[in-house]
């Protein structure tokens, strides 16, 4: 179904790590993804996000302060990557998004009437949305932080696919499948996740720890290509096309194991709602070869730690003694600095 990203997961490996096992490296990470993330998941018992006495959304400026500073006190040099113009293939998918976050906060609203807690944060969660302040809010922030970001000109996971690809980074750091489409060599999930998460509809919770994913091994165990899994992806359906009806990742990697493309299967099926060959090719296009800059510079610097405390105390009435433990772990950015630059 479109809409939902590619639903790939379960045919891959993902190898429980630690931070501790990303020391020293460079990670590029989906910052649409992680926004999305913060927003989601840091909110108050009712699902309201946090917000500063303006009634500005903070969520998003927590969570880049607190998950970076934990990253950088592990000797990890993250990149943020932003989302730059949507493919117009998407824009099906978008308006989906749209409409399910409406439904969402109608729920939400109800389910706070009723006084269901549970239920209202839960719809509560479904309701983020990553707007232009926010994303420019976050981008003043990294930079306060002395921590790089690179503005894509289209999908951020393609770009930070790029960045592994080149040896400029270790690894993407993000929840979405759809970067192994990309051709991410090595997937990391859960990297900027709390260590527990909430059970849906329970009250209980899990340990949650990083993932990691290695593109290249699992497609030999799956005994495919690159090109064969983001035709399998075409069949189930992905963000920027609808699939084929029945079809869901065990099915699509069978047929195309069987029938070697996307063309192939199509000749051997009867639907009425498969793609034209020259949907086909285009669909091809935006995962194998995407639209990225070549052109960036990476670089580390130092935290204007009055800056920051200016920025979240002053401006967002965050309080001193959560903002400032928080910045004490970036003076690992010293060690950060002093290691082999890329540039």
């Amino acid at each position: 179904m479109v809409g939902m990203g590619v639903d790939i997961g379960s045919l891959f490996h993902m190898e429980e790590i630690s931070l501790k096992d990303l020391q020293h490296q460079i990670i590029a990470i989906d910052a649409y993804n992680v926004l999305h993330q913060f927003l989601s998941s840091i909110r108050q018992r009712d699902g309201t996000p946090l917000k500063d006495a303006h009634g500005q959304i903070t969520s998003h400026l927590s969570g880049l302060l607190h998950r970076t500073s934990t990253l950088v006190e592990h000797h990890i040099r993250p990149i943020y990557i932003f989302d730059g113009v949507p493919h117009p293939l998407k824009q099906k998918t978008l308006e989906l998004r749209k409409h399910r976050k409406l439904a969402a906060e109608k729920e939400w609203r109800d389910a706070l009437e009723r006084g269901d807690l549970d239920t209202a944060r839960t719809k509560a969660q479904q309701t983020s949305r990553v707007t232009d302040e926010i994303v420019q809010q976050s981008k003043t922030l990294l930079t306060l932080l002395g921590i790089p970001f690179i503005q894509a000109p289209s999908e951020g996971e393609s770009q930070a696919s790029y960045l592994v690809k080149q040896g400029d980074a270790h690894a993407v750091g993000s929840q979405d499948f759809d970067c192994l489409l990309v051709g991410t060599p090595v997937l990391l999930r859960n990297l900027t996740s709390s260590s527990r998460r909430k059970l849906p509809g329970k009250k209980a919770y899990v340990s949650v720890h990083p993932e990691r994913i290695n593109l290249q091994a699992d497609l030999k165990k799956l005994g495919i290509t690159q090109k064969q899994l983001v035709d399998m992806a075409i069949l189930i359906g992905t963000d920027f096309n609808e699939g084929i009806k029945g079809i869901g990742p065990q099915k699509s990697l069978h047929l195309i194991k069987k029938n070697g493309n996307v063309e192939n299967v199509l000749a051997t099926i009867a639907t009425d709602d498969a793609p034209s060959f020259d949907e086909i090719k285009a669909l091809r296009n935006l995962f194998l070869d995407p639209k990225i800059v070549k052109d960036y510079e990476i670089a580390w610097q130092q935290p204007d730690t009055s800056e920051v405390l200016k920025m979240l105390c002053d401006e967002h009435q965050f309080t001193q003694d959560r903002v400032k433990p928080a910045l004490d772990k970036f003076t690992s950015i010293k060690d950060i600095i002093k290691q082999k630059t890329l540039f």
